[in-house]
Order: structure tokens, then sequence, then C-alpha cells
């Protein structure tokens, strides 16, 4: 009977609480490489930790907020998460509590950490620059397609990391004497509108923002809706 309290006891010391944005397959795999990364530090699940998990699945974003503050009530030690709404919906709930950011668009720029050299808050992780990559993307469309005039980009108005990316990109398509159409797109419902509206403005190619719910999408794996806004 002391064997079985100790176990427990031991499992309760390390109590992880992950919150996923989505549930495609691409967020599946990074799961499984987060189980593999903490196993090769000797953390296994069932042995001496315990994880608990909350997937935003097919919901809007804004449910978010209720699945990091269910983390936060079971009181556990570090939150791991990822993209933008995903670390603000954490940010909301806890104070406290460490933050991971397995990977985010741009960490910065959308005000998640004060600076990459020293974060501030309870917020640390992994951060790519969101902006800079999807202005370099649309370098390669136009070096691709040289007589491309007219362009649109795909993006979530939901996810606030869209911000400095729009202002990025639309900066790189004027030095490239390139026209930029914008095109949101919330669920999939949305994306055969988005096409037509592009047939109708001649737009001859596109690029797509990072985003967990919009790269679903793009998937052979049954859509579902992203978010509501």
């Amino acid at each position: 009977m002391a064997t079985r309290r100790a176990r427990a006891q031991q499992l309760n010391n390390h109590r992880i609480g992950y919150l996923g944005v989505s549930s495609s397959a691409k967020q599946k795999t990074r799961f499984d490489a987060f189980l593999a990364g903490l196993a090769a530090l000797g953390y296994v699940e069932g042995k001496n930790i315990v994880i608990e998990q909350r997937w935003l699945g097919s919901r809007p974003y804004d449910q978010l907020d209720n699945l990091a503050r269910q983390l936060v009530d079971l009181k556990v030690d570090v939150i791991v998460t990822h993209a933008t709404p995903g670390v603000l919906a954490a940010k909301r709930a806890t104070t406290a509590i460490p933050i991971v950011i397995a990977a985010v668009g741009d960490a910065v720029e959308t005000g998640l950490v004060s600076s990459l050299a020293r974060p501030g808050g309870n917020v640390t992780g992994t951060t790519f620059f969101n902006p800079e990559l999807s202005a370099k993307r649309t370098e390669l469309l136009k070096e691709a397609i040289p007589g491309l005039v007219k362009a649109g980009i795909l993006y979530n108005p939901a996810n606030p990391s869209n911000g400095p990316v729009l202002v990025a990109v639309n900066t790189t398509a004027q030095s490239l004497k390139l026209e930029l159409v914008q095109f949101p797109v919330r669920e999939p419902t949305d994306l055969n509108d988005a096409f037509s509206a592009m047939a109708a403005k001649s737009v001859g190619a596109f690029v797509i923002t990072e985003d967990p719910c919009l790269s679903t999408m793009f998937r052979p794996a049954p859509r579902s809706r992203c978010s509501t806004g």
C-alpha cells in the first residue's frame, strides 16, 4: 500500500499540461516528437511524469482560453503549447505557471516575449521569423514566375501572428512591383470562395501563411472548421 502511494506521489511530482492547437496529423507528429524528446531525457509518461492533454480539434480559437484554464486548474507544473493563439491563451490563463513554446511564428513581433535574449514573464521556447519567411516565399514566387504581376495571400484573420506577416509580405510585394491581394480564410468553406475570387481577379499564384488550422485544410485528412474569429 505504501509503495502505491509512493508511486502516485512520484507521478504527481511532474505534471505537464499540453495545449494542442489542432488535431491534424502534423500536430500528432509534433506531439510524438515531444514525447520522444522527454523520453531521451529520462522522462516517461506513466513512469515519472503525467501529461494532461487538451486539444482544440475542430473548435474555434476562442475555445483555447477554456482549455488553458482547465490545465491551470489541474495545477500542472508547466504548460507546453504552440502557435500564437495557443500561447496567448496560456498567457491569459496564468502568469505563474511556466509556458514553453514548442513553435511559434514570431514571439517578439506578436508581443509574446519582450526579446529573444530576455523573454521576461513566464514564457520561453522556440520561435522562427514568420514575417521574414513569408516575405522570402513571395520573392521565390516571383523568381519562379518572372512574368507574375498579381499574387494572392491566404491567411487566417483569427490568428494574431498574421498581422506582422501581412506587413512584411506587402512590403516585399511592392519592392517587386507585384500587386498583392489578400484572401482571408477562417474555415474550409471559405476556400472555394477564395479561389473563385482569385480567378476573377486574375491572380496568377498565391502564398499561404503559417497557421495550424489553415495548414490542416490542405491536407488529405477530413477537413474541419478552424475558427469563426
